[in-house]
């Protein structure tokens, strides 16, 4: 590979600077919006340092020096020290288990003098920086070998574990949006589709426990017959066995029925002695398809099987013994199974209400009745995205989401126009990170997703959060602006 000689002249004239402008647009209405957040009638200057607006406003300016710096720095920087920045960066959570002081429970925040930084923001960028490298070797290749998967495991789900003993989940999970990045550089859809039926069971099973059919709450129950419906569809889609997925169906159904006359009849059938076998004899036919057809895709779907009756055997265990009680309660609001209007569901009721009274153009700037009584906890932080729903209205929010995703799409154009793999894969971790925290915000602040602590890019109020995704941004932008300069691979 050569490379031709660089300048900063060059780098501001390569500049994405679509991506820039909206960078702008949003910090600046992150600044306006936490000033209407934490607007105080006393105390009225968005300039004062005393306020959270002001010092949002510090937090943009050095956001600003360091995304230049991180511009004018030779991109090769970047991919050459990626491992040692990785390496430093877990240092630095390790180190954070031991000496951050207790703040709400979590210990994930350094305190210097006056400044408290949160080393798993600026982890982000740097396992971003390791993926990314660990593609770009030579001749990696992620289907060739499980030692390539184990590698880029271990990259991601380092940090996520010792951000997990700092007691952050949020920012923990955040991590998991680097899955999108594995998918895209080769990682079998079976893995995604995986994970949200293990999501779609972990509802299903928690939320649905009063009704109870053939001794089973109706969601096992309800798990059950999706299993059944997952067998009979990867044998037809995946293994290609259009007859064998016939024959299971017909077990399936003749067995229900036989299961419902009986039930009629008075007869009192324990819901796990009947889908148990029924979904053993019917994977134990999958296996004898193997003599006939193919037999790693077979081998799947029995062990997909196996391994989701697994897991639904453990969600009860899961969410009564390892979550602790606040995140229970968290996930039970979330589902609709509780009204803990006073408790644990208090800051996602007082957000809908605030959300739906700015009504289509909202009551104006600083006229938030929920904003300046306090009504929302948090609402300068992780809740920021309600104020601008009760000053702005449905004008502001739709304004904001397409801010949004006019960015990530621009990222996503970004890596598909890069040279190298190690571009495309970093700007695909950026992309990853920015969905997962939009989504994830935006669902907690409606009351969709369970509330784990995920900030608004650029909008929310904090040093970490602005900082770090400032360095994951503007890092893809000097890698980008430096496209020009491959031309021999």
């Amino acid at each position: 590979m050569e490379l031709k000689s660089t300048n900063s002249t060059s780098v501001f004239r390569n500049l994405d600077w679509v991506t820039v402008v909206i960078y702008l647009l949003l910090v600046v209405g992150g600044i306006i919006s936490v000033y209407a957040a934490s607007y105080d009638f006393d105390n009225a200057s968005i300039l004062s340092f005393d306020e959270f607006s002001g010092k949002q406003l510090r937090w943009v300016g050095l956001a600003l020096l360091a995304g230049l710096v991180i511009l004018l720095i030779d991109f090769r920087i970047y991919e050459a020290y990626a491992y040692p920045i990785y390496g430093v960066l877990i240092l630095l959570l390790i180190v954070t288990i031991f000496v951050a002081p207790d703040i709400k429970g979590s210990r994930s925040w350094l305190v210097l003098g006056p400044m408290s930084l949160q080393p798993a923001e600026f982890a982000k960028f740097a396992t971003s920086l390791a993926l990314a490298r660990l593609f770009s070797s030579y001749n990696f290749n992620l289907n060739s070998s499980p030692v390539n998967y184990i590698k880029a495991l271990v990259i991601i789900l380092l940090p996520v574990g010792l951000i997990l003993a700092q007691k952050e989940t949020g920012s923990a999970l955040a991590y998991m949006a680097l899955f999108f990045v594995l998918y895209r550089e080769g990682m079998s859809g079976l893995v995604l589709a995986a994970a949200l039926c293990a999501v779609v069971f972990f509802v299903t099973t928690i939320k649905y426990t009063e009704t109870m059919i053939m001794g089973l709450p109706s969601g096992e129950v309800s798990v059950f017959i999706m299993i059944e419906m997952l067998i009979v569809a990867m044998l037809a889609a995946y293994c290609k066995q259009l007859i064998g997925a016939r024959n299971v169906l017909l077990w399936f159904l003749a067995t229900g029925i036989i299961a419902w006359i009986l039930s009629l009849c008075g007869v009192n059938i324990p819901g796990l002695a009947f889908f148990l076998p029924v979904i053993g004899i019917a994977l134990i036919y999958c296996l004898l398809l193997m003599f006939k057809g193919p037999v790693k895709p077979l081998l799947i779907t029995v062990g997909g099987a196996v391994a989701a009756v697994i897991f639904l055997f453990s969600v009860n265990k899961v969410f009564n013994d390892v979550l602790q009680h606040h995140q229970q309660q968290r996930i039970k609001v979330s589902l609709g199974i509780v009204e803990d209007l006073r408790g644990a569901g208090y800051n996602v009721n007082q957000s809908k209400i605030a959300i739906g009274s700015g009504g289509f153009s909202g009551k104006g700037f600083l006229n938030g009745t929920q904003t300046k009584l306090k009504y929302v906890p948090e609402q300068h932080t992780d809740f920021i995205f309600c104020t601008i729903g009760e000053e702005e209205g449905f004008i502001g929010t739709t304004a904001v989401l397409l801010l949004f995703l006019a960015l990530i799409l621009r990222i996503m154009a970004i890596a598909e126009r890069q040279p190298t793999i190690f571009g495309r894969v970093y700007a695909y971790c950026v992309a990853s990170f920015f969905i997962f925290h939009l989504a994830i915000n935006i669902g907690m602040v409606i009351g969709l997703c369970p509330v784990i602590g995920i900030p608004l890019p650029f909008l929310s109020y904090g040093g970490s959060s602005l900082w770090g995704f400032t360095f994951l941004l503007f890092i893809m932008l000097r890698i980008d602006a430096a496209r020009r300069e491959h031309h021999s691979y």
